[in-house]
């Protein structure tokens, strides 16, 4: 007798295949529950307005907002917006690479100025630093 192979789980498919670390998931989380706070802005409003200056009262004075944020808030909280969220994530990591670039430069640039202002001798692999103790008395 010949045995029927089983066949394998089915793999679906992933619209983002690439896994990210805990601090990139951490991002990608506060894009997503920022899309969601910006689709629910008026509850949120509404119920903020409500709650101003109470404290336990809030629970029940607030009853009727509330409720509104938090079901505008389960609507919005789907997979389709994490997925779009993560989407959004990785189309903008470039320009969050330029910004850490040119800010990384900037920092050491000033460290250039810093030694030169203070007499201190270049870090190996500087070009010649520019006297800036000219002006300075």
């Amino acid at each position: 007798m010949m045995a029927t192979p089983k066949p394998g789980p089915v793999q679906i498919a992933s619209r983002n295949p690439i896994p990210l670390s805990t601090s990139q998931e951490s991002q990608v989380r506060e894009l997503y529950f920022k899309r969601v706070r910006g689709y629910c802005g008026n509850e949120i409003r509404d119920f903020a307005s409500c709650a101003l200056n109470r404290t336990i009262s809030a629970t029940w004075a607030c009853r009727q907002q509330r409720l509104a944020m938090n079901n505008c808030m389960i609507a919005h909280a789907s997979q389709q917006e994490q997925d779009a969220a993560r989407e959004e994530w990785f189309a903008t990591r470039d320009e969050r690479r330029k910004e850490r670039e040119a800010k990384e430069a900037r920092r050491k640039e000033q460290e250039k100025f810093h030694r030169a202002w203070w007499g201190m001798p270049p870090l190996p692999g500087d070009e010649e630093v520019p006297d800036v103790t000219e002006g300075k008395r």
